[in-house]
């Protein structure tokens, strides 16, 4: 995973050392460098920053206030010749604290917390936004939109111009729905199109015989198309 990161330092020098460091780290790329924490704070408005070489001693705004006026900060690594800052750094979460001049090999020891603790960030964030994805689907039939859980459904059969969907209860709603279209709403990783007619629940499906899939009392047909699918989506040869 590439990682966007920004230098904030007042001292050109200082900005030309960290620069020629990222050039040898493939995985940062250097969106832009600023001269002060004025600008800096702009630049974060407009690009997708994950981490920020911030210098603490610049001039009008110093790093560290810089930091606090950040609703939702990227990843900072401190860089100073200060070390009387380090420990006010660490309380505002700062992955690390470079004290100038530093060695490649101590920046790279801190890039490399960055990017673990990005890494960690991007996957908490992705388990969220799966959690609160929604479970179910909603569909029309008899007049009224019905709220179908996931879990309830057993299998859908195409008919015609009608859709049946066959749940745990018994019950069969049918609507005019295409399968294509509910297809489309259907978390892949729980349901399969086993036929141009059928997509079934993955949890349901007891076993498959031949070019049969069975689910309770019933035998459902395997299109040639749809086997290969089948069989490797549990791992049969």
């Amino acid at each position: 995973m590439k990682i966007n990161c920004m230098i904030v330092d007042d001292e050109p020098l200082a900005q030309d050392v960290i620069e020629t460091y990222i050039k040898d780290f493939p995985l940062v790329t250097l969106v832009r460098k600023c001269n002060n924490a004025i600008e800096a704070l702009e630049v974060l408005k407009q690009e997708n920053i994950q981490l920020i070489f911030l210098d603490i001693k610049m001039p009008s705004l110093s790093g560290i206030n810089m930091l606090k006026s950040i609703p939702s900060p990227p990843c900072v690594i401190f860089t100073t010749a200060y070390a009387q800052h380090a420990l006010e750094g660490f309380e505002l979460n700062a992955v690390d604290y470079l004290l100038k001049p530093f060695s490649f090999e101590r920046f790279v020891q801190a890039v490399n917390k960055a990017c673990r603790k990005i890494e960690m960030e991007t996957l908490a964030t992705s388990v969220k936004q799966g959690a609160e994805q929604q479970d179910f689907i909603v569909v029309k039939a008899d007049k009224r939109l019905h709220k179908i859980n996931f879990e309830d459904i057993v299998y859908l059969n195409s008919i015609g111009d009608y859709l049946k969907i066959f749940l745990k209860t018994g019950k069969i709603i049918v609507t005019n729905e295409t399968l294509k279209n509910i297809e489309a709403d259907l978390p892949s990783s729980l349901f399969i199109r086993i036929h141009k007619s059928y997509i079934v629940s993955v949890k349901s499906i007891q076993y498959i015989e031949g070019n049969q899939v069975v689910i309770g009392e019933a035998s459902l047909p395997v299109g040639l198309t749809y086997k290969e699918q089948l069989i490797g989506r549990f791992g049969g040869r």
